[in-house]
Formats: C-alpha cells, structure tokens, sequence
C-alpha cells in the first residue's frame, strides 16, 4: 500500500521584522547588562543567517515582562487561529472536503492548550464526528516530520484514506528576558514563528511524492542536549553546545543504513529537506553533505526568510519542493533532529 504526499501549505503570522530592525529591541532589553555582553549578543542576531522572522504579536510584545499565562493565552488564540488558516488553505490547493479527512495530527510545542489544537479544528471546519485525532507534542523541532510518520504508518495499514499534518509553532511566546544564558540568547536569534500542514493519502490516485520508507535513530544518554524547563515564567530553551558535534558524529549511523535498507545509496538522493535547526547545524550538515556532492540550498532559505520555526520549519522546505518541476524517480531525504535527543528520516520518491 502506497501513501502519498498530496500537498503542503504554509501560513505566516501577521507580524513580521527585519533582524536590523529587531536588534534595537535587543538592546532595549540588554540595556543594563555589560556592555561587552550585549555585543555579544548582537553579534549572534547579526550572524544567525535569519534575515526575517514572523510573529504571532507584535515583535515589540516579545520584549515585553509578561506572566506566562499571558504569553500561553497568545499562544493559543493564534494556534486556533493560524491552524485553521492554514488547513484551509491545504485543503483548497488539493481539493479535498474537510469532512473527508479520516485522521487529523497536529503538532506543537511552544505553548500548551488542552484540549489540543486538534479538538478545534474539528469543530471549527466541522471534520467528520469519527474522525481519528492524535496531538504531537514535546517532540521539539523533529516532529514535522514525526507527524508525517504516524500518518505514514495510519495510512499504510488502510487503504482509500486521508490524514492531515498541522503544525503551528510560537517560539516567541516563549523568550525568558530574565534569563541571560547563551541559550536563552541563540534562540532568541534564530528562532520564528509559522504553522504548516501537509495532506497525505493512501488514495491511489494521488500524484505526489510517494513515502517509501520512514524511521526515527534515538540518541541514548542525550535527553540533556535540548528541550524545555518548565519555570514559572514559562518554558526555558535547554539548548546544549555541542549538539552540532552530536549531529556529526552520529551522521553516517543516521544516514547510511537507513538508505542502504532501502537500497539507496546517497548518491541516489536528488534533493535534500533538512529542518533548519541554526547556523552552526547547518554548516555542519552542509558540510557533511557537501562532501558527498550535495547541496541544502533550500534549507538555508528558509531559516533565512522565516527563521528556525521549530517543527513547522521542514515542511516550510518540503512545500519549496513541491513546488519544483521533478522529474518521475527522483528521490528526497527528509531529515529533523530534536528532543530526546532524536533524528527523524523519511525517504521520498517523486
């Protein structure tokens, strides 16, 4: 049984900055700080390769003390929203009626709203009563993809249905302006907000890239290396410096038997979609994909248009894709990392 990716569709928040233009803020904020600790932390918003970035407020509300309550409040009168918004929007570009989706997962992390996004749109574009609904969460920047695999794995079991993926991220909403960590302080310049979602199907006579395999790879002994602490001023980024370094030395375990049990090598791969975790992740993986004769072009544009927008940021690259005239047989590796720590893989074919 074949399941196939029909189509994807993004949706910005409405407020948006330059990064020239948000480095005043920073300043604001850092105003009492030493003054060789706010270069530095301008030096890291000038050098996060993120041009623009998106909002769910107006950006001059991030730099506002608020309680987490408010923030949280934001967040899920915009995931409402932006979710809705963007299924829409999906379902328009592929025609399909919502009361013929068969399973609805949505995504996030940024906030918490019980119940779950999911619950919303269900009432909202009047999805069908028996509709299967499954909330992904705490998955970090890895569950865009994670939430393509469980549709994967719903789909493949029955035939003649469709799933769709939603993903709204705020990661905005939660920016700590008490906590002065380097952590705190990289996420702030790299990170954006925006929601997607991607439409898959098990229809056969759906003309997207079909999804030949999917997997995650766990990192044992590294649930340190990134995620969220929940204080009681909201979530606080746990970002570890060496993450680029465990991306590297786990690469070929990650990459090459995947591929090979699917007999593949990456000399068969045509396009990359990798999530755009920051600059250093990205010069790291360039550079291992580069020695291999690859490019992640699409990548780079994409945290340079919208920023590191958590789990929503790959499927920002896979609609850049979809987008493209591909030729039948071409192939695409999708690949995330987050939490856990965990890397999450999907093979593609067009």
């Amino acid at each position: 049984m074949s399941v196939k990716i029909e189509t994807v569709a993004t949706q910005n928040p409405e407020y948006f900055k330059e990064t020239k233009d948000i480095i005043p803020l920073v300043e604001t904020w850092l105003a009492d700080e030493d003054e060789r600790f706010q270069r530095k932390v301008i030096k890291i918003f000038e050098g996060a390769q993120v041009d623009r970035r998106y909002s769910i407020m107006n950006p001059e509300e991030v730099f506002i003390s608020t309680s987490f309550e408010d923030k949280n409040k934001i967040y899920v009168r915009e995931a409402k929203k932006l979710g809705k918004k963007v299924l829409e929007k999906a379902l328009k570009l592929a025609d399909w009626s919502p009361d013929s989706l068969d399973y609805i997962i949505t995504v996030s992390c940024t906030g918490i709203m019980i119940p779950s996004l999911d619950a919303y749109l269900i009432n909202d574009l009047e999805l069908r009563q028996d509709i299967i609904r499954l909330p992904v969460t705490e998955m970090g920047c890895a569950a865009g993809i994670s939430g393509m695999i469980y549709a994967k794995q719903f789909l493949q079991a029955n035939p003649n249905k469709r799933a769709a993926i939603v993903s709204f991220e705020a990661p905005t909403a939660t920016l700590q302006l008490n906590d002065l960590s380097m952590a705190n302080m990289v996420s702030s310049a790299i990170f954006g907000d925006g929601s997607a979602c991607v439409l898959m199907s098990s229809e056969e006579a759906c003309k997207g890239p079909e999804i030949l395999d999917e997997s995650m790879y766990h990192f044992y002994n590294d649930t340190h290396m990134m995620g969220f602490d929940l204080t009681n001023s909201g979530l606080k980024m746990i970002l570890d410096i060496d993450v680029p370094e465990k991306i590297s030395d786990h690469f070929p375990d990650i990459i090459h038997p995947f591929l090979k049990a699917n007999h593949t090598k990456i000399e068969d791969i045509n396009h990359l979609i990798f999530h755009p975790g920051g600059k250093k992740i990205i010069n790291t993986v360039e550079a291992l994909f580069g020695a291999m004769g690859k490019n992640i072009d699409d990548t780079k544009e994409v945290l340079r248009l919208f920023g590191n927008m958590s789990s929503a940021t790959v499927l920002y690259v896979l609609e850049r894709m979809l987008k493209k005239d591909m030729k039948k047989g071409e192939k695409g590796l999708m690949l995330s990392f987050g939490p856990g720590f965990s890397a999450q893989r999907i093979l593609l074919e067009w």
